[in-house]
Parts: structure tokens; C-alpha cells; sequence
């Protein structure tokens, strides 16, 4: 298997973070894209239109010197950053995200979250729990691999075919419902995988394909329980996703116009073709795209830090944003931004934060919401919330609402048999409504 690395992260907890780039077969665990795709007809299709593109901050990013700055309190809880003026009155952001300030009223911050543990994981992101909840049958499923199950492992458009779930750094899990709903993750075997053999045409694919029929029928001859009767079906849809060549363009970065590379600031930070390769999976058919950006895990030299990362994530995030909406496909996708918690309010000896669990913040940008607004509010040292108090599942539960998916209703089934609810916590965000 080829992997494209990127720099690796090493978090307190000594373990490695490797933020790496796949680009991916859908077989996992000896299952074949047709496997894949025929167990579209176990799950409902349906539901809005609305997709996710939901960014993991790895490291526990800092509420302080990002969306939360205290420019009141004390020199040793403010830090050294300053807040600016947002185009939306009264939303002040760190002064080291000049270009979000100008697309402010597209997106919204928690400042009040609460829920969170202290742990150095993705999960809570990507699901709303903590990573030990169910952990014994595999842990609740990230929100991709629920809509997968619900909508189906791949989406069929007029375009093409294009997996329900991408991960592009291969960290989102399915948790319960298993390696079948897990993310479509890109590397370089599944690329080609995406695109035929330079020396098969489409007219010996269509003989192969023709063979395989033959051959089904004559199982099928013998097959008593009528297992086969639908394989024909599934290995059509297998067969389009690879000529109809939708998910190998969207990961083909040199199709893009370089003004816009330029524009994310893909020579600044790598890591920014993540922003880019979202939204053209999105445009693809894409229902949900995740992946990590960056390490937050600054218990030291915090401010240095941030003064080389901000830049960059500013300038990927703010792009996003302008190119989805550019693209018309704004409203109609979530983009969810989160770390795992907060950090200190007070700066540590080795100017630095350490992590904190009782405050961080969570953002949340299109996908039809009511945006430009700072939600809720932490005390003056920006210790713990103080105004409006919003559950990490309560964001879970308002976005499962937006994509057609009814937090109170929906269940799924875990492999003891047990019906599990989405969520626990599913009041919504009504200032988000």
C-alpha cells in the first residue's frame, strides 16, 4: 500500500499523530467494492440533500488565542493575542484569522461546550461520545459511517458514483457498525483502483464484465437460497464507479486552477489540498468528508506556535468557505471544525496551555444554519461556561436534523442486538435553527 505522509504530530500522551493523505479503495477488510456496494440494499436511501465536511483539530486546540479571547483578564490568562472586529457586529475572532473576520456571517461559534472529556482522540469529534462509551463492541460510529448506514456506503448522482464516506488522514472509525460503513480512505493502490488498467479498454472491460454475468448465471443455477440473483446489479454499480472516473477527477489536483491552490495556501501548508480535495469530493457526490489539520497539543512555546498555524488554517478555512459558496454547494454543506477540548486559562511556565475539558469551542459553518453569531459565553478568565451551556451532543443532534436524520427517532442496531440512539443529549441549537 502507498501513503502519502505528511509531518507527524507527537501529542503528551507520547503517541504518534501521522496527518497523512490516502486516496482510496472502498475494499477493507477483504470485502471488494461490489461487497460494499451491495450492502447499499440493506440500508433506506434518502434524506436531505445536505452533506459534511467535519475538520479535527488533533491536539486539544486553544479557545483562548482562537475564538474566545479575553482581552480583559489578566496578562497571564489573555496571552498576547488580541481580538478583532468580525463583518458581523459584536463576533470578535483572534486577530491571526483576518480572512474568516470577512466571511463571519457564514459561520458560527460554540463558546460554551460542554460534554467534553479529556482525552487525546478524534472520537469526540467525529461521534459526540467518549471514546470509552460502547468501547467493548467498537464505540459509537463517527457521523460519515452513520450516514452511510443510513443512505448506503456509495451515492449515485447524474455525474457518476462517489462513496458516501471519505477519510482523507484515515482517522475516522464506524465504530459498532463495522468496517462495512467505515470511510472510502484514498491511497495510491485504491487510486488506481478508481481508473482502468491502462490495457484494458472499456470494450474488454465490458467482456469481462460479460463473463462474470455468465458465470453468475450459471450459480445461480445452483444456488437454492437465490443469494446471487442480485449480483449482476451490484457489480454494475461497482463497474460504474470506475468508469465513470467522478471520485479519480475530484482527487486529481492538477485539474484544478492554480489561482485557487494559491488562494488556499497549498504552498504555505500542505495540509490545505485537505480543505481543497473536500470540497471537490463534495461537488462529486460526496456525502461526508473528514480529516485532521494541524497539532494543538501546545503545552509549550503556545503563542510561537499559533503564529505560524493560524495563518494557515485562516487561509485554507476561509477559502473553503468562499470556494463551496462559489460553487453553489454552501447551503447545502456542514462544515464542522473541533479539537478534542480546551486549553488552560492560565499560561503555563513554558508559555504554553494545558489541557482543559471544562471550556472549549466548536464551529460550525453553512449548511443552511443561521450563522454570524458567537453562541453562548465562558466567564471572564474563560474558565467555564456561564451563558447558555450547549452539550457537544446537542450539535450532533442539530446537525443529524439538518442532514433529514431525527435524532429522536433514528436508532441503530449494535451487535448484541441493542437499539442505540444517535445521541443522548438531542435538545437542538435553536440560535443555529
Amino acid at each position: 500500500m502507498l501513503t502519502f505522509f505528511g509531518k507527524r504530530n507527537r501529542l503528551c500522551d507520547s503517541v504518534s499523530r501521522r496527518s497523512f493523505l490516502q486516496v482510496g479503495a472502498a475494499g477493507v477488510g477483504g470485502l471488494t467494492l461490489a461487497d460494499l456496494l451491495r450492502l447499499e440494499s440493506q440500508a433506506a436511501t434518502g434524506g436531505s440533500k445536505k452533506s459534511v465536511i467535519n475538520i479535527f483539530l488533533s491536539g486539544g486546540p486553544t479557545h483562548h488565542d482562537t475564538f474566545d479571547l479575553k482581552p480583559e483578564a489578566p496578562s497571564e490568562i489573555r496571552g498576547e493575542f488580541k481580538p478583532i472586529a468580525t463583518n458581523c457586529p459584536g463576533f470578535d475572532i483572534s486577530e491571526h484569522f483576518p480572512k474568516l473576520a470577512q466571511v463571519a456571517d457564514k459561520f458560527s461559534v460554540v463558546r460554551s461546550l460542554t460534554g467534553i472529556s479529556e482525552e487525546h482522540t478524534n472520537v469526540q469529534s467525529d461521534t459526540g461520545w467518549p471514546e470509552n462509551t460502547l468501547r467493548s463492541i467498537g464505540g459509537h460510529p463517527s457521523v460519515g459511517s452513520v450516514m452511510s448506514k443510513i443512505w448506503g456506503p456509495a451515492q449515485f448522482t447524474a455525474q457518476g458514483s462517489a462513496p458516501t464516506f471519505v477519510d482523507l488522514t484515515q482517522s475516522s472509525k464506524p465504530g459498532f457498525l463495522g468496517q462495512v460503513h467505515g470511510p472510502f480512505v484514498p491511497d495510491g493502490v485504491g487510486r488506481q483502483n478508481l481508473s482502468l488498467n491502462q490495457q484494458v479498454t472499456l470494450d474488454r472491460l465490458g467482456d469481462r464484465k460479460a463473463l462474470l454475468t455468465g458465470l453468475n448465471q450459471a450459480r445461480q443455477g445452483v444456488d437454492s437460497r437465490g443469494m446471487m440473483t442480485a449480483l449482476d446489479s451490484f457489480t454494475e454499480r461497482a463497474v460504474n464507479l470506475i468508469t465513470s472516473g467522478e471520485v479519480a477527477k475530484a482527487l486529481d489536483l492538477r485539474r484544478e486552477d492554480p489561482r485557487l491552490l494559491e488562494r488556499y495556501g497549498v504552498e504555505k501548508d500542505q495540509q490545505n489540498q485537505r480543505m481543497i480535495l473536500a470540497r471537490r469530493l463534495i461537488q462529486a457526490g460526496t456525502r461526508c468528508v473528514s480529516f485532521s489539520w494541524g497539532g494543538w497539543d501546545t503545552h509549550g512555546n503556545n503563542f510561537g506556535h499559533l503564529k505560524t498555524q493560524l495563518p494557515n488554517l485562516d487561509n485554507g478555512l476561509s477559502t473553503l468557505i468562499q470556494d463551496l459558496d462559489a460553487h453553489g454547494l454552501l447551503n447545502d454543506t456542514i462544515i464542522l471544525m473541533s479539537g478534542e477540548f480546551g486549553r488552560t486559562p492560565r499560561i503555563n511556565a513554558g508559555a504554553g496551555r494545558d489541557h482543559w475539558a471544562r471550556a472549549g469551542f466548536f464551529f460550525v459553518a453553512g449548511g443552511g444554519f443561521r450563522h454570524g453569531q458567537a453562541i453562548g459565553s465562558t466567564n471572564r478568565l474563560g474558565e467555564i461556561p456561564v451563558t447558555r451551556p450547549i452539550h457537544l451532543q446537542n450539535i450532533f443532534a442539530t446537525v443529524y436534523k439538518q442532514l433529514g436524520i431525527d435524532p429522536d427517532t433514528t436508532t441503530l442496531i449494535d451487535p448484541n442486538g441493542r437499539p442505540q440512539y444517535l445521541v443522548d443529549e438531542r435538545k437542538l441549537v435553536a440560535e443555529l435553527g
